[in-house]
């Protein structure tokens, strides 16, 4: 499956909307649980993450580190859903806020790397009759294609954010093989966002 796929048939769905589906089905709604699911919805586009739920989705947005809660996104939405049809309707909005072009390969290439956050909170009334609270967080990557501008025709800013995807790539199989090379000390995650 794609990450996203097309809007109908269902049988087409692409993993992220078939996890919604997946989670709304899998939340027990015993008496003493209760859910909180949240969702957010960015891209990295040349090297600039922007927040595809944001009125203004080409603002600029800060990869901070936090020494105990690791690293987030300054400014992020991060929007309360009740349901599938809001995961969906989260989704859509993003899609549309989406950087794309038109290439000689594909009508509505997607120029930036997406990622769309589902977060949820379960609290839960323990033996001890204080409540426990678990947060858990998925994190749905949808990584553009690499491109080689002689198949593309890429030309002007297609060809500089064509550039800047493969870099990203590269930096993202430059990890990944520091993270199964034994030998490795190092591990490169700041080469890029």
């Amino acid at each position: 499956h794609t990450m996203v796929g097309p809007a109908t048939p269902e049988e087409q769905h692409g993993v992220i909307p078939r996890t919604f589906a997946h989670i709304f089905r899998n939340i027990n709604t015993s008496p003493n649980k209760r859910f909180l699911v949240r969702a957010s919805y960015l891209e990295i586009y040349n090297e600039e993450i922007r927040d595809l739920l944001s009125k203004n989705p080409k603002q600029k947005l800060e990869l901070k580190d936090h020494p105990d809660s690791g690293v987030f996104v300054k400014d992020l939405s991060n929007l309360i859903v009740k349901g599938v049809p809001d995961l969906q309707q989260v989704m859509e909005l993003g899609q549309r806020n989406r950087s794309v072009a038109s290439t000689l390969m594909n009508n509505e290439s997607s120029r930036s790397h997406s990622i769309f956050t589902v977060t949820i909170e379960t609290a839960e009334t323990g033996a001890d009759d204080k409540e426990h609270i678990l947060v858990g967080k998925m994190n749905m990557v949808d990584l553009a294609g690499s491109e080689r501008q002689s198949k593309t025709g890429a030309s002007g800013d297609t060809l500089k954010e064509a550039t800047k995807i493969n870099m990203s790539l590269s930096a993202l199989g430059n990890v990944i093989s520091a993270l199964v090379d034994s030998k490795t000390s190092f591990i490169p995650y700041r080469d890029s966002k």
